[in-house]
């Protein structure tokens, strides 16, 4: 099931009655959520690391939102499905390109390849996403 598919029905809504441009409203509205809880969820895991750096919420958020697509990588690469090989076939991408990334050589990789990296990573990671879309279902209903 798709994301836009399960978060419609996790809000009791038919997405067979939006429109389709209604649909890429609520895709963008759902990646744009689902990136900010990931970022969450990095804040956390690197939470003694910014303490100990004495890391003002700024830096966290600019260290967080430059290396995005690099602790995403990471976090694949962690689960042992995917080595840097694995990764560059499935974002279409040179492994070189890969490698930069993770290196932090590259921290504006593009859009194209943030996407398939979400993708890849909802993948390997589909309770965590499972979860991400609950919370998000529970806070647009909270709303509603």
């Amino acid at each position: 099931m798709a994301a836009t598919e399960l978060l419609c029905h996790l809000v009791g809504v038919d997405p067979s009655k939006l429109s389709r441009e209604e649909i890429l409203i609520l895709e963008a509205e759902l990646f744009a959520r689902i990136c900010e809880e990931l970022r969450e969820i990095f804040r956390e895991q690197y939470r003694d690391y910014f303490r100990l750096m004495k890391f003002t919420v700024e830096k966290e958020n600019a260290m967080l939102e430059a290396n995005f697509v690099r602790l995403v990588i990471k976090d694949i690469l962690s689960t042992e499905e995917y080595n840097l090989s694995g990764v560059a076939y499935y974002a279409d991408t040179h492994e070189d390109v890969i490698h930069e990334v993770v290196d932090g050589r590259n921290t504006n990789p593009s859009a194209t390849l943030l996407r398939r990296c979400i993708d890849l990573h909802r993948s390997v990671r589909r309770d965590l996403y499972h979860a991400i879309m609950k919370k998000i279902a529970m806070e647009y209903l909270a709303v509603a």
